[in-house]
């Protein structure tokens, strides 16, 4: 069943306990922070206010106690938008409380292969997200059978390594 953009966005001010995104793509350029992506391209400095309303949004929820996120699985080499993303936005949301894991499948299988990107909320709504080329966000779906998205996330993690241990080793590359 298709989701609104205001009910899905309704789902990060609603959920109680966490709340866990899958990331699947090596380019988000089309779908937001289009201009700070070409900031980050011609080398400008990061803005100050950048990602400012995702900031308060993880703030509000990691300040109450519930838990923000994620897994983005990827190879190496990075794309020009992983580097911005992981380089501008992992880093930057890491200061407001959320979590970051890196599924690096360079050398080894994908065990999500043909998974699309989805967020979870509590272990009881997951909303798939469909992109179309360069990124661009195609719309949402909210999925039924939680038990097959909890066993994607569970995967994923199982697999993944925290964020800044991965960055460590490969951000420079």
């Amino acid at each position: 069943m298709t989701i609104s953009p205001e009910a899905f966005g309704a789902l990060f001010d609603s959920f109680r306990r966490e709340a866990f995104r899958l990331e699947t793509l090596d380019d988000y350029s089309g779908s937001g922070s289009v201009d700070a992506y070409r900031a980050f391209l011609a080398g400008e400095p990061q803005p100050e206010d950048y990602n400012a309303s995702w900031l308060a949004q993880v703030r509000r929820n990691t300040s109450a106690g519930r838990r923000m996120y994620r897994v983005h699985v990827l190879s190496r080499p990075l794309t020009p938008y992983l580097r911005f993303e992981l380089g501008w936005g992992y880093r930057t949301n890491a200061t407001a409380g959320e979590e970051f894991f890196i599924l690096d499948v360079t050398e080894s299988p994908n065990p999500v292969v043909g998974v699309p990107d989805f967020w979870m909320f509590d272990e009881s709504s997951t909303v798939s997200m469909m992109y179309a080329e360069g990124g661009v966000f195609a719309g949402a779906e909210m999925e039924s059978a939680p038990e097959r998205w909890i066993a994607l996330r569970d995967v994923a993690l199982s697999r993944a390594e925290p964020f800044d241990t991965w960055w460590e080793r490969h951000g420079s590359e």
